[in-house]
């Protein structure tokens, strides 16, 4: 990993976005946002209404992205939906790649031994995003998918993120968050440092009934973390009740699993 944290970009300044148009980029990169929440594709004519230009606009563009590999079309020639290229090209950044392969197996082993869930954060400029996970064993399991985006104030492991980073970064990191969910207002500097000075956090989920979260920051050696183990504890029923890790064991395995990786 990196010896210190990486600056977060500034917020967009909208003198700049007008001063540095390029008007071509901006229609991929529209389309290619578009299609990222469209899980069955869209025809032409929706992509257009949605983006309100010209058919002939879009129609060379989305031919370029397909071409190169980044849209494809559906087998009748009429949908277009995004492949996995965006996909392989995020999870081939050399540090979360090389910090994925190093914590996997170590996460594998955590939830065969706790049959417990968990999942791997970093710090992507006013989110946290799900790097890796792990499911407990079993018929049943929780878990959050690989590449999901987290609100910084209103999850565990955004929280524990901010805790853990000197008062410049995590002022960077607020200004860079668009809007405050009104029931994440409350979140002060005071709770921020209480949870750095615990060294964890642990409550009731921010977003679950019935599930507490426990999180555990992994750090660089400047002090701040570049990345947030997060285990959503539940109770369990039946067979696994008594075969379950409680919090405290899970909280001490996830300690040393983060030691661990502080050494990738």
């Amino acid at each position: 990993m990196p010896q210190s944290s990486q600056p977060v970009p500034d917020a967009p300044d909208p003198a700049a976005s007008e001063r540095y148009r390029a008007p071509a980029l901006d229609k991929g990169l529209d389309i290619l946002e578009l299609l990222a929440t469209e899980v069955s594709g869209l025809t032409r004519s929706e992509i257009v209404r949605a983006m309100g230009r010209r058919p002939s606009e879009i129609y060379r563009m989305l031919e370029r992205l397909v071409a190169r590999g980044y849209v494809r079309r559906s087998a009748g020639g009429d949908r277009y939906a995004l492949t996995m290229k965006l996909f392989l090209l995020g999870t081939a950044h050399p540090p979360v790649r090389r910090l994925v392969a190093q914590a996997q197996p170590l996460m594998d082993s955590f939830v065969r031994a706790t049959l417990q869930s968990l999942h791997l954060v970093v710090n992507e400029g006013p989110v946290a995003v799900v790097v890796a996970q792990a499911s407990q064993p079993g018929n049943w399991e929780f878990r959050l998918r690989v590449g999901a985006q987290l609100g910084m104030l209103e999850t565990s492991s955004g929280q524990t993120l901010l805790a853990f980073q000197d008062a410049d970064r995590r002022k960077d990191i607020l200004a860079a968050i668009p809007a405050i969910p009104d029931h994440a207002e409350s979140l002060s500097e005071a709770r921020l440092d209480e949870i750095r000075a615990c060294g964890h956090r642990i409550a009731p989920s921010l977003q679950l009934v019935g599930v507490t979260d426990i999180s555990v920051p992994v750090l660089a050696p400047d002090g701040n973390a570049f990345a947030v183990l997060t285990c959503p504890h539940v109770e369990h029923v039946g067979t696994f009740r008594n075969q379950a890790a409680n919090v405290e064991d899970c909280l001490a395995r996830q300690q040393e699993l983060a030691r661990a990786l502080r050494l990738v």
